[in-house]
């Protein structure tokens, strides 16, 4: 499918560089900081472009407010390449892109859904991509051709594509990608001031809901920017929530205890809203159990546990970490079906693992 030029050689582009390397996919790599090339290129992820190579396929990985013009320049420098980029917004882009002079018929907005708190090529990863999805919104006058170029760039990666509207993309990822990063961002300042009693008392559950707030905060002022206004309706549904949720507290302080049920009424939708979120592979979520398992903090107790685990012929749909403040030690918390719960508990036990369930 090569050559392939990446413009862009941040996390999300070197990531992609580095996956069409793994099948010997010819890619050369482009970027204003010549730091971020050296740094890609040493991971091997391509060679510095040089002029005069024609790629056939052109990968635009730059931050939203800039991808259009840098499309509409790929258009005009490379002829008969399809193009492709993979920011997190794409209406404004392609529309910018479109207008500037890039060719609809080449062109097909991308956004795979992956990333990490890393950014820059140094935090790029080879199998960021593997088995994750990735929006593709081509533009109403997208060739075949050329739309078949970014499916097979997408199955290289190893993700899989899914096809929507720009305008689709924008509203779906305001919900569920740009909304949330603001609203951990949020929450996780009301820490800067607070009381470091108050802080060292933080359990995972605050973990869990500000894990995202430490993002590169550039990169996020230009998506959410660029987004906004299908960001903003979503945050003034989340204020209203909050309003009618604050009234009905301040209600209860004051001694009006009727107001509970509004209350009751909020946690009971979180729940139901949580319970449509995809589970494993994608498919509905599945009731599980938690079983857990205090061990020491030191080399070999993960793997002696798994190992125990593994003996028990239990499959572990999740597992997560809560370290146990002030002891050198954490509780293994290990998702299970409900009746496979007991089976992995009686196994540990026998093991003399220290079993919570």
């Amino acid at each position: 499918m090569g050559p392939v030029l990446v413009i862009g050689t941040g996390l999300i582009g070197t990531s992609i560089a580095l996956a069409l390397r793994r099948e010997n996919v010819e890619v050369y790599l482009e970027d204003t900081d010549p730091l971020q090339v050296g740094t890609a290129e040493g991971l091997g992820a391509g060679l510095q472009f040089s002029a005069g190579l024609l790629p056939r396929l052109v990968v635009v990985a730059v931050p939203p407010r800039h991808a259009g013009s840098v499309l509409a320049q790929a258009s005009l420098r490379f002829p008969e390449a399809t193009l492709t980029d993979v920011t997190s917004v794409k209406a404004q882009v392609l529309n910018d892109a479109i207008a500037e002079g890039a060719d609809p018929s080449r062109l097909i907005g991308g956004h795979p859904m992956a990333g990490r708190e890393i950014s820059g090529a140094a935090g790029a990863r080879v199998d960021l991509l593997d088995d994750r999805l990735w929006v593709l919104t081509p533009a109403e006058s997208c060739s075949v051709e050329h739309l078949r170029q970014v499916y097979q760039l997408v199955s290289t990666c190893g993700a899989y594509a899914v096809e929507m509207t720009p305008d689709e993309h924008d509203r779906a990822v305001a919900l569920v990608s740009h909304a949330p990063q603001l609203l951990s961002s949020i929450l996780a300042g009301q820490l800067t001031d607070a009381s470091a009693d108050y802080v060292r008392i933080a359990g995972q559950g605050l973990r869990d809901m500000t894990r995202i707030a430490d993002s590169d905060s550039l990169l996020w002022t230009d998506i959410l920017s660029v987004n906004a206004k299908q960001v903003a309706a979503v945050l003034s549904s989340v204020v209203s929530d909050l309003t009618a949720t604050l009234t009905a507290l301040q209600a209860i302080a004051a001694g009006d205890a009727t107001q509970c049920a509004k209350v009751s009424t909020t946690l009971q939708a979180g729940a139901a809203g949580r319970s449509r979120i995809p589970g494993k592979h994608g498919a509905a979520q599945i009731e599980i159990t938690i079983v857990g398992v205090m061990l020491a903090d030191k080399p070999g107790e993960l793997a002696r546990l798994f190992a125990a685990a593994g003996e028990s012929n239990v499959n572990l749909e999740d597992v997560r970490i809560e370290h146990v403040l002030g002891r050198p030690s954490g509780l293994v918390e290990i998702s299970v079906r409900p009746d496979s719960a007991e089976t992995l508990s009686a196994a540990l036990r026998e093991r003399n693992f220290d079993v919570r369930i």
